[in-house]
């Protein structure tokens, strides 16, 4: 899930992306372009499945990224804006903060 909060004075958008994770993954990390395709771990919520991560980006922008399961598990998030090829024969999901 996708959750975006607008700022009226301000030139970004406050993005949280959140993900249920049934099963137990050992390590679970955003991978985006607006972290130069790095991965970033995101934070396990308290007794629940979800992993939360946090961002400003600027606003009029759209955005690649991916979720990274373990070591070698990519998912899409199913909230995404939209889905663009990625080049490896799969796709990237797609926020944008218009």
């Amino acid at each position: 899930m996708i959750s975006k909060r607008f700022f009226k004075t301000k030139e970004e958008v406050e993005v949280t992306f959140e993900l249920d994770i049934q099963e137990g993954a050992s390590h679970v990390a955003i991978v985006a372009d607006f972290l130069d395709w790095k991965p970033e771990p995101m934070k396990k919520v308290a007794k629940s499945s979800t992993y939360k991560y946090k961002v400003r980006l600027p606003k009029d922008q759209e955005y690649q990224f991916r979720y990274l399961l373990g070591e070698d598990q990519w998912i899409n998030d199913s909230h995404a804006d939209k889905y663009i090829p990625n080049g490896f024969g799969e796709e990237n999901s797609l926020v944008s903060t218009h």
